[in-house]
């Protein structure tokens, strides 16, 4: 075991620079277990996590990339990258923070002037990447590697530096250390650690290669995580004596952790699967589909981008996972990430993942992690986790990773925690924290987890950390509007560079967003040079696939039609015009369903707002009674997610052990019916929305095949709402319909329902590409019966989508025009400051106002009680031990109300130190029902409707009238 004193002592220093190096602190007492820890011990024990993460969590393709970078000797260097990162601590600017390591210090000869102080701001990420600069340089280094490793210590605290940030004044400072012995000793702490690690010197440890950027990206978010694991003062306590610090002892120490924190890598190295890997992996043999997108997996000669377009049932998803294997076999991929457009979408899916893997790499379901708001409501999620798992909090343990210029820890960088023992089951705890999720190796949760990684935030390494080295499959992409896609098209660009397999689904895509999704792709594999690529192969047929690739610097692209699985039908449609919806009463609708109803059935029927919704249901039960169900977004957590499995199990697809299908069911739901919602409706009736968005809905209809629909509802059959027709003049819209979709799409898309209406049944899924092309294709200026109004539209939905793409370029992870810079440098130009909050990172790249959650309470003269009516207290003091019944009754309100929500609803005074309820807003209504004033708004909630929003007292018929027109 050799000790750094003797390393020092072996390259030379003499006994002063020794005695120096003994002294500088990384941690102080308070934050590494009751004894100081030496910024060398630190940059030991990083240096040994990281070891431990290239054995046992890298992918095969990242330690191939580190193998390339470094001439061979890929795991040494990627632990003295990793332990390096914190030589900036041996600095005047950060050993001055603590008192006594201070005095420390200077007993031992070094000094400093009375300019530096705490606050003096010199932090010590930007002073490492200048000391590092300067000291790489003099060892010989070549200007191209310097250049790329500097901005990997300036920014491992989250955020890249410019280089004139970091070679400022501030740079050749006292803060920096001025004179003979600040320098003796910064050398030597540089020297000794690479001699530990296994170089003979700085100049040896030079890499051979400069990775791109987005690699670049990825190594530093490993950075990030191997710094964050050796913080934990649980297992990494203080060495305050050089003679005891050496890499043997750090290993042991790192081993010690690993196994307590059970963090683990994927499915390692995987046999490419031969033969009929769906039916291999799902029991049923491919169809032509399905065969056909293996196939291309098979054949790309290098990590690409697939798309698939199908219609729904066709197997997308059995077909992405099969692929997504393949190209994890051959691209040494570890994992997996599957994004899913909402979280009520990720449920399902995260079961379907976790029994694909558990076939693919059995043991490694138990790992899967679910990401997403909601997911501690997810039955099969808890049961994972357990109980220690749902009471601890994984950011509560350290408060050193964040000691910077003011002597105390940051929140934002609050890191370890994890419950001790090996035993335990599930994902790793530490993985379950903030900013953490996506470095598990299997992750199904929401695309904004993906998107996030395309915004220029603090820590955005993490998650591109997170994605690089694993298949990205995204599900229902053609969700994506202008403002999201320009954080999809950004996210392409950054896989694209790190050669990451991504697979994206969907029902069917505009040629011109099928386009920009692989321009994006590809600009990145080829280094980001922006990429225009010649009109892209025509697809001859529906379902299709395309594919696209760089080998040897050149684009390859190509598109393949399959063969359906099920033939096309012909769907009629007609238009109802609801003549007193305004007031709130549909005496049409009841007339229609009165009549198509004769002989029972079950009807779906789709509003695009809340308030919609609402009074729909509201009107139908004095009709229909029982025999009316409501599903909108504004339900709390629990009754949400009962209604959606009782919606799911009786409307959904045959099976023995399920229920009997209704007579009669009335579903009056919002968007949430919209995108993966397994339900087969006899009739559909739907707002007019966009056609793509349309045709989804369509898809909810007959769905799956039945001997014993009703006669007179045999033929499938769309009435569509939400437009008035008037042949003398264009149609009009509802308000909240025109908020949402804008005007332009809903005119052509009128166009072509009233076509159909009069006579032509659309062919489904046949006529679905041409039907979306005819609405999307931008070829024609005006091609409905009201060219004025449509060109008026157009011209306004141009403008707003030139608006909405400009304003989220402001937040993209590079700036416009810097895709091919060849390092970190100044990556984060213009960061998005407090954006960590995860609703304010979802409004960022969803384009809407930052919404929040409340968790709804009852309040009388005995105290509080909860959604369940379970009382919790005077003060809410039983609320940690009812922990799920507080959490049962959480809402999403309006984005409207946000900004009354974060100023006026606060937790109970006793939820102050339990993990979760501490940051948990109560909305408190009075037990009577009675509304409650929020933001100029009367709030209540009713068991039937939901959260009801009311703009002012009255409304229709005694019923308040809710606000805005926020969808689902």
């Amino acid at each position: 075991m050799v000790s750094a004193a003797v390393i020092a002592e072996n390259l030379g220093c003499d006994a002063q620079t020794c005695a120096r190096l003994g002294a500088l602190w990384g941690k102080s007492r308070k934050n590494a277990g009751g004894t100081m820890n030496l910024v060398v011990s630190h940059l030991f024990d990083t240096a040994a996590v990281a070891e431990l993460l290239w054995d046992h969590f890298l992918a095969n393709s990242t330690r191939e990339l580190l193998d390339r970078v470094s001439g061979g000797r890929g795991r040494v260097f990627f632990a003295w990258l990793c332990g390096i990162h914190d030589c900036g601590k041996a600095t005047p600017a950060f050993q001055v923070l603590d008192r006594e390591g201070a005095a420390r210090v200077l007993g031992a000869g070094l000094s400093w002037s009375a300019a530096v102080r705490p606050g003096m701001g010199w932090r010590h990420d930007k002073a490492g990447a200048r000391l590092l600069m300067d000291q790489l340089a003099d060892a010989g280094w070549s200007q191209d590697p310097v250049e790329w490793v500097w901005p990997l210590i300036g920014g491992h605290h989250g955020v890249f530096p410019r280089r004139r940030q970091v070679c400022g004044p501030k740079s050749r400072g006292d803060g920096q250390g001025r004179g003979v012995a600040w320098s003796q000793v910064q050398r030597a702490l540089v020297d000794v650690f690479t001699r530990a690690v296994g170089f003979t010197d700085l100049a040896s440890a030079e890499p051979v290669h400069t990775p791109a950027r987005a690699e670049q990206l990825q190594l530093s978010g490993l950075i990030v995580m191997a710094d964050w694991i050796a913080s934990d003062a649980r297992y990494f306590t203080g060495i305050d004596d050089l003679a005891g610090v050496s890499m043997d002892g750090a290993r042991e120490r790192a081993g010690r952790a690993w196994q307590a924190l059970r963090l683990r890598g994927g499915w390692g190295a995987l046999s490419e699967p031969g033969g009929d890997v769906v039916s291999a992996r799902f029991g049923r043999s491919a169809r032509p589909f399905q065969r056909d997108v293996v196939a291309l997996a098979r054949q790309m000669p290098t990590p690409g981008l697939l798309i698939s377009e199908a219609p729904m049932g066709e197997g997308k998803t059995e077909a992405a996972l099969a692929a997504a294997e393949v190209l994890a076999a051959r691209f040494g991929a570890d994992g997996v990430f599957v994004g899913m457009p909402t979280q009520a979408t990720c449920d399902p899916m995260f079961t379907r993942v976790r029994e694909w893997v558990a076939a693919v790499a059995p043991g490694l379901q138990e790992h899967v992690v679910l990401l997403h708001g909601k997911r501690d409501f997810n039955a099969e999620w808890k049961k994972m986790i357990g109980a220690a798992g749902a009471e601890a909090d994984p950011d509560d343990w350290f408060r050193g990773v964040g000691e910077d210029q003011y002597g105390m820890s940051s929140d934002e960088d609050d890191c370890c925690s994890d419950s001790e023992g090996s035993d335990a089951s599930g994902p790793a705890q530490w993985l379950l924290g903030r900013l953490r999720g996506l470095l598990a190796p299997v992750v199904v949760g929401t695309v904004d987890q993906l998107l996030h990684a395309a915004t220029c935030t603090k820590h955005v390494m993490l998650r591109m950390a997170g994605l690089v080295g694993k298949v990205v499959v995204l599900d229902e992409v053609h969700a994506a509007d202008v403002y999201m896609s320009q954080f999809l098209l950004e996210a392409l660009r950054w896989l694209g560079q790190a050669r990451v397999p991504v697979i994206l689904l969907s029902a069917t895509l505009p040629t011109s967003q099928r386009r920009d999704l692989v321009e994006a792709y590809v600009t990145g594999a080829r280094g980001g040079e922006p990429t225009q690529l010649p009109d892209l192969p025509p697809a001859t047929g529906y379902p299709n696939t395309t594919t696209a690739c760089v080998a040897d610097g050149e684009p390859l692209v190509t598109v393949t039609s399959s063969a359906g699985w099920r033939t096309s039908r012909p769907v009629r449609l007609s238009t109802l015009t609801e003549t007193k919806a305004g007031a709130g009463e549909f005496p049409e609708l009841t007339a229609l369903l009165e009549e198509r109803l004769s002989g029972g059935g079950c009807v779906l029927i789709i509003r695009n707002d809340v308030q919609r919704a609402q009074d729909t249901y509201r009107w139908l039960r004095s009709s229909f009674g029982e025999d009316v169900r409501l599903l909108h977004g504004r339900f709390a957590v629990e009754p949400r997610a009962t209604r959606t499995t009782e919606c799911l199990d009786l409307l959904g697809a045959p099976r023995s052990d399920g229920p009997d299908r209704p007579t009669r069911m009335i579903l009056v739901a919002t968007q949430l019916a919209e995108q993966s919602f397994d339900v087969d409706a006899d009739l559909l009736i739907s707002d007019l929305a966009p056609i793509d968005l349309l045709l989804q809905r369509i898809g909810r209809l007959h769905r799956h095949h039945r001997g014993d629909r009703p006669a007179a509802l045999e033929q499938p059959s769309v009435v569509i709402t939400g437009v008035d027709r008037d042949d003398s003049t264009a149609p009009s819209f509802p308000g909240s319909s025109e908020a949402i979709y804008g005007r332009y799409l809903l005119l052509r898309t009128a166009a072509l329902v009233f076509e159909a209406a009069d006579g032509r049944a659309w062919s489904v899924p046949a006529d679905v590409p041409p039907l979306v092309e005819a609405v999307y294709s931008e070829t024609d200026s005006a091609r409905t019966p009201w060219p004025d109004e449509e060109t008026t539209a157009r011209d306004t939905w141009v403008g707003s989508e030139r608006t909405r793409a400009e304003t989220a370029a402001q937040y993209l992870l590079s700036a416009h025009g810097q895709w091919s810079a060849p390092t970190l440098a100044g990556l984060h130009y213009a960061h998005v400051a407090d954006a960590q909050e995860q609703t304010r990172l979802d409004a960022l790249v969803r384009d809407g106002e930052e919404s929040t959650e409340v968790v709804l309470l009852r309040q009388s003269g005995h105290g509080y009680s909860t959604y369940r009516g379970v009382r919790i207290g005077t003060h809410g003091e039983r609320g940690p031990e009812l922990l799920d019944d507080v959490l049962a009754g959480t809402v999403r309100l309006p984005a409207g109300l946000t900004p009354a929500a974060l100023d006026k609803l606060k937790p109970l005074p006793e939820w102050g130190r339990h993990p979760w309820l501490k940051h948990t807003r109560a909305l408190v209504l009075p037990e009577d029902g009675t509304p409650t004033d929020l933001g100029n708004r009367l709030v209540s909630y009713d068991h039937d409707l939901g959260l009801v929003v009311r703009r002012g007292e009255g409304g229709r018929h005694g019923h308040p009238r809710t606000a805005g027109t926020t969808p689902t």
